[in-house]
């Protein structure tokens, strides 16, 4: 789970670690009335959207090359910066061409910065602990620094059960030729970094830039924190902190009905139960030629409702051009279940795209048998295989003629086969 940039700065604040005082806004005159109030020569105008990149970003529609962070020196050019950005959609590379919309800026107080680093803490799963990652290149891409000079990029392992080493992030440290009082502040951060970690069940804390002013202050001058879903039961504070209005509706609908749902660029939306099926599934649509235009997890549950729900997501993408249902039936959930759940969203959204479904296991026959006899144009498929061949043909050789209902198009594709 995502929280805005304000949200996170507010959390590191009370937790101990500094950044610039700031005030959000969400009318032009409420971002001029904040910056009076915090005074100074400069502020930074930004806009908050679940998006990383937010200063290279662009507006859609505006010419001007300014993105979504601006530092402005009058009160003149922070009314002009919040009337560019408040209501407008913001586009980076992380939020694709359909952007973001601003609604929120956070106007925040100017600071001399000397160097910026970057500083961040993450899972490294592949090696079942914590990491704390840190580069003398900070307020840059860290992924461009990591792929252009990866010996800029320190990386240092943290034990879960004894915290950070202080002798080993000060030797890390000491690559950036610190003063020892900088090196100690910074220290003191990736202390408090670990305590917020552990005790929100963070997956992400990143501080970039980590800025050293002119003045010695260590500040953080933004930071992006994510939270791990699965333990956010524990934490109804964070969870409340959830911008909804930044979802995709389908992330939107996906959490409200726990379904395991993100997004991706491709164009097969498929749906599958189990976090692995639903991985062989994605691998099988790509080695097949085609892109799944989703991760979809259906949960384990006889409430056909849910399923229900986990087909409309797919149904309801405008970036589909098929569908792959892929489902293994075992304990609770039943293949009968999810072929009523399809045609009962069938039946308040006919279908627009080729369809293609492999039912196995429990009850499959009996889901297989209602799905023949509703009438609708359905593609069948017996191994992994073959339904991403299907869907894959399909969802290409399906856009060649936009004329034809998609049902003529899969008779001739494939013979009428269902």
């Amino acid at each position: 789970m995502y929280i805005h940039e304000y949200q996170a700065k507010q959390i590191l604040r009370d937790n101990g670690i500094p950044s610039p005082p700031g005030i959000v806004a969400t009318t032009v005159e409420q971002a001029v009335q904040a910056a009076r109030e915090l005074g100074g020569k400069s502020w930074a105008v930004k806009a908050q959207v679940y998006s990383g990149g937010r200063g290279a970003g662009r507006f859609r529609g505006q010419d001007s090359a300014q993105g979504g962070v601006r530092i402005v020196g009058t009160l003149d050019e922070v009314k002009r910066s919040s009337e560019a950005m408040l209501g407008q959609t913001l586009i980076t590379d992380q939020t694709g061409s359909a952007g973001r919309k601003v609604e929120r800026l956070y106007i925040e107080t100017g600071c001399d910065i000397e160097r910026e680093l970057y500083l961040a803490m993450l899972v490294d799963r592949a090696n079942s602990q914590l990491l704390v990652v840190a580069s003398a290149k900070g307020g840059q891409d860290i992924e461009k620094v990591a792929a252009e000079d990866p010996d800029a990029i320190l990386r240092v392992p943290i034990d879960l059960l004894s915290g950070p080493s202080r002798d080993a992030i000060g030797k890390t440290l000491a690559a950036f030729e610190l003063p020892d009082e900088q090196a100690g502040q910074i220290l003191d951060v990736v202390e408090s970094m670990f305590r917020l970690f552990t005790s929100l069940d963070c997956s992400l804390i990143e501080i970039n830039p980590l800025a050293i002013t002119r003045q010695g202050e260590v500040l953080a001058l933004d930071s992006v924190m994510t939270f791990d879903n699965n333990a956010l039961f524990r934490h109804p504070d964070i969870r409340d902190l959830r911008d909804e209005k930044q979802l995709p509706p389908g992330m939107l609908r996906a959490y409200i009905h726990g379904i395991n749902y993100v997004k991706l660029d491709g164009d097969i939306g498929y749906m599958a139960n189990g976090a692995g099926l639903a991985l062989a599934t994605l691998d099988a649509i790509k080695y097949a030629g085609g892109e799944p235009a989703n991760f979809l997890d259906v949960p384990p549950v006889v409430q056909q409702s849910i399923v229900r729900d986990a087909f409309k997501l797919l149904t309801s993408d405008p970036d589909v051009k098929a569908i792959l249902v892929n489902i293994f039936g075992g304990g609770i959930m039943r293949c009968d279940t999810v072929a009523d759940a399809i045609l009962t969203a069938l039946v308040d959204e006919p279908l627009r795209v080729p369809l293609v479904v492999r039912l196995r296991g429990v009850d499959a026959e009996l889901g297989l048998s209602r799905l023949r006899n509703s009438g609708h144009g359905i593609l069948y498929a017996n191994s992994l295989t073959e339904v991403a061949n299907l869907a894959v043909d399909a969802a290409q050789k399906g856009r060649i003629d936009g004329r034809k209902s998609w049902w003529e198009r899969a008779n001739s594709l494939f013979g009428g086969r269902r």
